[in-house]
Formats: structure tokens, sequence, C-alpha cells
């Protein structure tokens, strides 16, 4: 199979096949689903109809039973529509917009906001951080690594393949060193520690849609993989915690996932605060009051608020500011001053990357 382009723009999607010596004669919808296959069959035959299908230097109009030959380009677009609209208890969030922290010939650092994709992948087309950039530069751009899409914080976009190549074999090394802030709702595991180290091994928990959930074990278990996270509490008041963790692995949820085993779930976890039948409640749009008020906030309470990487020739630390719906959930809900916390941030940041 051959793709001819993609192009990501904040408003559509498209690409554009060639059809090959062994696809000549096949029908269009059939040719279609070999690319489309998050698409059903009377999905994509509805996408020809709706014009969104188009056969180069064909005239007439394209139907699904319409023939392709070999070397036809055929041209496919998704428009935005509303399936990537964020809802909480009801109403339509305002998403945030990303802001360019840094950048030069080769690099990007974004501060991503919550919801924002770093890359296009399944219904997530458009609110991608790469698609964003894409349309400021225009050129390809290159996600080097990723947060989860609640996740916001500090994010790196390589502007060329050698970049992304280069940053991205620092990522693999462990040579990139993170902080992210946190506010978690503490339980009867937390033990009370200022700071502490987290070992659990991870392990994705199941099947098929199970696998978004993680399990973990005890450290000199044989099941999962070897995690580290560095923990760092700020500030304490009732039952909310707020702190900075330091991930020296780089698993799937790791930071969540250590923090639950010890007592602290982040505010605002529908898998780790909640469960992964809630998750699929808040996923399915059909959660209950119940669910909100446990979460609190519509995701969870995680910003990846600094990045120390070896770049270009030494070491350089990005630093963020904690973002907006979370400063506010702090202002509201706590006693805490953001400025004080602002500046103890900075400091810990500092005496953790200087001791690398």
């Amino acid at each position: 199979m051959s793709v001819l382009y993609k192009r990501f723009l904040p408003d559509r999607y498209e690409t554009a096949y060639i059809v090959n010596d062994k696809q000549s004669g096949m029908r269009l919808d059939q040719f279609l689903l070999l690319y489309m296959t998050s698409f059903s069959r009377e999905q994509v035959k509805q996408k020809i109809k709706d014009g969104d299908v188009n056969i180069q230097n064909r005239e007439g109009t394209h139907r699904p039973n319409t023939k392709v030959y070999e070397k036809e380009v055929v041209e496919f677009c998704i428009r935005k529509t509303i399936h990537e609209d964020e809802w909480w208890n009801g109403e339509k969030l305002e998403l945030d917009e990303p802001e360019i922290l840094y950048e030069d010939d080769n690099l990007y650092v974004l501060s991503k906001p919550a919801y924002m994709a770093t890359h296009p992948t399944g219904k997530h087309l458009f609110n991608c951080a790469t698609v964003y950039l894409e349309s400021i530069c225009g050129h390809n751009v290159h996600s080097i690594h990723r947060l989860d899409r609640e996740t916001s914080g500090i994010l790196l976009i390589g502007k060329n393949p050698k970049a992304s190549s280069q940053m991205t074999i620092c990522f693999e090394k462990e040579q990139v060193k993170k902080c992210y802030f946190f506010i978690a709702i503490k339980n009867d595991d937390y033990k009370g520690e200022t700071s502490f180290e987290a070992n659990e091994r991870l392990e994705t928990g199941g099947e098929g849609l199970r696998r978004v959930y993680i399990d973990h074990y005890p450290e000199n278990s044989d099941q999962g993989k070897r995690a580290r996270t560095l923990f760092k509490i700020l500030k304490t008041e009732g039952d909310t915690v707020i702190g900075l963790a330091f991930p020296q692995t780089g698993r799937q949820h790791q930071i969540r996932v250590h923090a639950m085993a010890h007592g602290l779930p982040l505010l605002g976890d529908k898998l780790y605060l909640g469960s992964y039948e809630m998750f699929q409640r808040f996923k399915d749009r059909y959660a209950t009051p119940e669910d909100h008020e446990l979460m609190q906030i519509p995701r969870q309470a995680l910003h990846a608020i600094a990045l120390n990487l070896p770049y270009p020739e030494k070491r350089k630390t990005f630093l963020s500011y904690i973002p907006k719906d979370l400063s506010e959930w702090i202002s509201k809900n706590t006693k805490i001053n953001l400025d004080d916390l602002h500046e103890q941030i900075k400091l810990e940041v500092e005496n953790y990357f200087n001791l690398l």
C-alpha cells in the first residue's frame, strides 16, 4: 500500500493513496477500508456519499461500488466536527491554548494544555501538538516523547528528523530528567512522608480495553517491569497533598500508579482515584453525579512542570508554571499561597537538577 501524502490541518485531515496493481479493479469502499481501519464499511460508504472522497482526474459522482485502477490517486478527507469536544458535568469545556516556551532551528518546547494529544491518533486528529505547530511553521514536525492527553506540561517537538532522532535517543538512554507537579487526595495508605521513593513494578492489567489500566507489584516481584519515581511533598492541607514527582524511568502511567500505590491517588484521576468502571462511564459520557463529586475536576491533576536535558552542548532546564485549572482549584479549595508555591517549586527543581 502506498500513501502519497498526509496533511493534518487545524480544521481537516487530508490523505491520498496510490492504487497499486494488486488493488486495481477493487471497489472504492473496499480500497479505503485497507487504510481506514478505525472506520466501519458503512462509515466509509457515508464518507463517499458525503463527497469526502475523490479520485483524481475522474469525472462524475463517486459511489461505494466505483472501481479504482492502478496508479489512480484516491483522496480522503476528515473534517473537524464535535467528536473531539470535551465535556464535564453536562457542560462543554473551553480548552486552553498551548504556549511555545522556547524555539530554535531544531526544537520547539511547548507547554501543552490538558486534552491536547501529542500527535494524531484514533479520533484525536486536530487538537494535537504536532498539528498545532505544523500550522504555524508550515512543514512537518516530529514528536520526540509524549504526554498523556489529560496531562499538561512541557513537551519537546523536533523541527527536523535529525534533531528528533538525537533527542529521542536521550530519552531512551534516560538522560532527560523530568519533574511533574501533582495534586493528590490522600487515603489511609499514605504514611505521611515528606519525601519517598516508589519502586513498584508496573504491568498492563489485562487484554482489550482493560489494557488501559496498569497494575503494580512489589519491587522484588518477578511480574511487571522495573519502575522508579522520587516524590517530594510540598504542601499538605486536610486531605489535599501537593507535591513534585521525579520519574527515573518512563513507564506508562508511572507517576499516577506509584502515587496511588503510596496512598496518594491524583485528584481527578478516573482510573486510580476512581476505577476502571468509572473511567468507562466518563469515556461513554454517562458518569454519575457521585462520579463527578469524587473527581472534583475534569482531568488528572498532573503537569510536566520541568525538563532538564543535554542540549545542545550542555544541560539546559525548561520550567513552566502551574496551569490555570489547577491553580484555580488550589485557590478555591485551600489556603495555600500560589506565589509561595511557585517559588518553592522553582527552588526544588533547581536543587534537584543541580545535583545531576
